[in-house]
């Protein structure tokens, strides 16, 4: 009885199996069939995308362009109205420079009614990591514009890295209030006179230079700030936003800082200097080249380590 149950269950699972193709067969037909070698006479380029064929040259130029994305041109696509004219910024950098940082230049940002911009320029005097931010106030929306890189030694920026991002709702409102900011008013470049008249100037050889750019409707004013901490806490007020608001955006544009963004210590300097009586003067011997200018930079062995964002 038991042997005739087994043999009813095994009959049919014999049967299918003898009409089941070999397993080396089944193997055959599903191993996939790539695309022939490439003839020998191919260009390098060619063969790379063998066996498609090289595009046509003339899609380089006519083919239509991506549209930029808000975050990366607030203000773009504007044009000069009759009688309008581009606002004069005397910040040194040079148009091409922004252009090699991934930003469009600041001297061609046509800037109306309460919008504003405004720019920092990070430069540490022990390395090469250099970074700028931009914020950008059109209307109750504001964007941030980051950049870092490597700014030496080569014909581009190496490792540049950047983002273009808009900023949480009511983050305008915070920079509209720098408007008015009584730094404005100071000049470009100073040095701290103590209590007693003397004088407190020094070569910037460890620490890190700022240079801060206010564009708004019709005026532009640029300050730098180097090394001095309390020449930093004048403008501490602008330093934190700014910079607080570009990070948390792209790891790799956090790295150049890592110790974070305090300026509390500078401001508590700068606060001291008033308080004692002091004062900062504009710098009579400032270097007649602008607050942007960069000497050509030197090599260096290695990669210093990341830079603090405020002087020590």
């Amino acid at each position: 009885m038991f042997r005739t149950a087994l043999a009813l269950l095994t009959a049919p699972i014999l049967a299918l199996a003898a009409l089941a193709p070999p397993a080396e067969a089944q193997l055959l037909r599903r191993a996939p069939q790539g695309p022939p070698a490439p003839p020998a006479d191919l260009s390098p380029a060619e063969a790379e995308i063998w066996p498609f064929p090289l595009p046509d040259p003339n899609s380089w130029w006519d083919e239509k362009r991506l549209k930029v994305p808000e975050a990366a041109d607030p203000l773009g696509g504007r044009r000069l109205r009759r009688g309008e004219r581009l606002v004069a910024v005397d910040n040194g950098v040079d148009p091409a420079t922004y252009r090699l940082w991934g930003l469009m230049p600041l001297q061609w940002q046509v800037v109306r009614g309460d919008e504003m911009i405004l720019e920092v320029w990070v430069r540490p005097s022990d390395g090469v990591r250099q970074a700028v931010v931009r914020v950008v106030v059109r209307g109750s929306d504001a964007f941030v514009q980051g950049r870092a890189g490597l700014a030496c030694c080569e014909a581009g920026i190496a490792r540049r890295v950047g983002f273009d991002a808009e900023l949480p709702a009511g983050a305008a409102q915070q920079f509209l209030a720098l408007r008015g900011h009584r730094m404005w008013s100071a000049p470009r470049e100073v040095h701290a006179i103590e209590p007693g008249g003397d004088s407190a100037e020094g070569l910037c050889v460890n620490g890190t230079a700022y240079d801060l750019t206010l564009v708004v409707a019709g005026r532009s004013h640029s300050l730098h700030r180097a090394c001095d901490d309390r020449e930093i806490g004048e403008v501490a007020d602008a330093l934190e936003p700014v910079l607080r608001a570009a990070l948390g955006h792209e790891p790799r544009f956090d790295v150049v800082f890592a110790r974070g963004v305090d300026f509390s210590s500078d401001r508590r300097s700068y606060e001291q200097l008033l308080a004692e009586g002091g004062r900062l003067n504009a710098d009579r011997n400032a270097r007649p080249q602008p607050p942007g200018f960069e000497p050509m930079p030197q090599p260096e062995t290695s990669v210093s380590g990341p830079s603090a964002p405020s002087n020590p």
